[in-house]
């Protein structure tokens, strides 16, 4: 059974939460989140959104999601649509587009985002293969092939392992006591 995520603008969504209230969660990682992020916006990451743990709004109260392009995001109302928590929305183009709209952010340290550590994480481990395969042994061109066929498995499924991994690495976490209380 597919679910179907319902989508709005961030010009809609910031004008329907100003008119009618509802929340704004952003399932980005806390380091993500620390940089920029939408005005009044609650960091709750993706890998540890639950459904149970979040508050019931009201019946008429609308839970917006935003990430960083739009994926997470969806990827975050499915989840909470399974578990049974109605009014979900995902904010199409994530941050980015809340951005590039002129909405109000809140802005902290800059970092490299997730995607660019993806990015170059790839690369390294690719020209490590390729030049371990051509110097040391041919076994290791097996590292390339390796990452090849996560990106590929990457592009098809849209889940992305490496991006996971990462996310949890020490320098995408924050030091505030409670990621939730922005």
């Amino acid at each position: 059974m597919s679910i179907t995520i319902a989508t709005i603008s961030p010009s809609e969504a910031s004008q329907r939460m100003a008119a009618q209230g509802g929340r704004l969660i952003d399932v980005r990682t806390p380091r993500e989140f620390e940089e920029i992020h939408a005005a009044n916006a609650v960091n709750i990451p993706l890998d540890s959104l639950q459904a149970a743990s979040i508050e019931r709004p009201g019946a008429d109260e609308m839970t917006y999601v935003i990430c960083q392009g739009g994926q997470r995001s969806a990827k975050a109302c499915e989840k909470l649509l399974s578990a049974g928590l109605g009014n979900v929305i995902s904010v199409e183009g994530g941050t980015r587009a809340w951005t590039a709209a002129g909405l109000p952010v809140v802005r902290g340290r800059k970092m490299i985002s997730l995607e660019r550590q993806v990015r170059i994480a790839a690369g390294l481990l690719v020209l490590t293969g390729v030049g371990l395969g051509l110097g040391v042994h041919p076994g290791f061109f097996g590292i390339a092939a390796f990452v090849g066929a996560g990106l590929t498995f990457a592009g098809i499924t849209d889940y992305c392992g490496m991006a996971m991994l990462l996310a949890k690495m020490p320098w995408n976490q924050t030091s505030a006591p409670s990621c939730q209380s922005r």
